[in-house]
């Protein structure tokens, strides 16, 4: 079985701008200096905690707990307004319908929550695509391998026939240590170049050259 595994942010969809708008409010909230957008951006695919962590290391533990609860309330409540912007990438639903007429299982490894994935692909009319979603909610933060590796187990494929696709250099070190072949994309928020430092075997600049390095496999 033939197998490919998306990451979300960055992947399928462009959610940085509310994943931005979101922890400028939840720093706020907390009393803490706006962090940097393009710092955002970057570890965007990273689970909240590890991502707040990341922004703000030399902050108090409680004040980094505050954060991450914030952001969790400030998207939900975007998410709930209707003013949540999480447009796809161009070709993305030709790609997955492709890949899936081609006979290929597809999974979701993602840092988001289980109830913003559902909410997202739900959005987007994925509901029923892929076989497996694997989140941030039930296991540990990219690049540990966990959530890949069960999504391999519920696709039944085996690391040697699965691709991890990402935008950034977490999902490129997590397919190397699950053992899957790593490929980049360049429309995400890592740049090509630390993709393949990351250990990507190909980084595609359009969704048509991504479907085709596949469909050669």
């Amino acid at each position: 079985m033939r197998c490919a595994v998306f990451d979300c942010d960055g992947t399928l969809v462009d959610g940085q701008a509310a994943v931005c708008d979101s922890m400028a409010a939840a720093f706020a909230q907390a009393g803490l200096p706006e962090p940097d957008r393009n710092a955002v951006r970057r570890i965007v695919g990273l689970s909240l905690p590890q991502a707040v962590m990341h922004l703000a290391p030399e902050t108090e533990k409680d004040a980094r707990a505050l954060v991450v609860e914030a952001y969790k309330a400030h998207f939900r409540a975007t998410r709930e307004s209707g003013a949540l912007s999480e447009a796809l990438y161009p070709g993305i639903g030709e790609l997955l319908h492709a890949l899936r007429d081609a006979g290929w299982s597809l999974a979701v490894a993602t840092g988001k929550s289980d109830r913003g994935l559902r909410a997202t692909l739900a959005q987007n009319g994925f509901t029923d695509l892929f076989d497996s979603l694997q989140t941030a909610d039930r296991h540990p933060s990219k690049p540990h391998p966990a959530m890949l590796e069960e999504a391999l187990v519920d696709c039944g494929a085996a690391p040697a026939d699965a691709v991890m696709i990402g935008d950034t250099s977490f999902d490129m070190e997590m397919a190397t240590a699950a053992g899957v072949t790593p490929i980049g994309v360049a429309w995400g928020y890592h740049e090509p170049e630390e993709l393949l430092r990351a250990g990507a075997q190909s980084v595609a600049e359009t969704t048509t050259q991504l479907l085709e390095t596949l469909l050669e496999r």
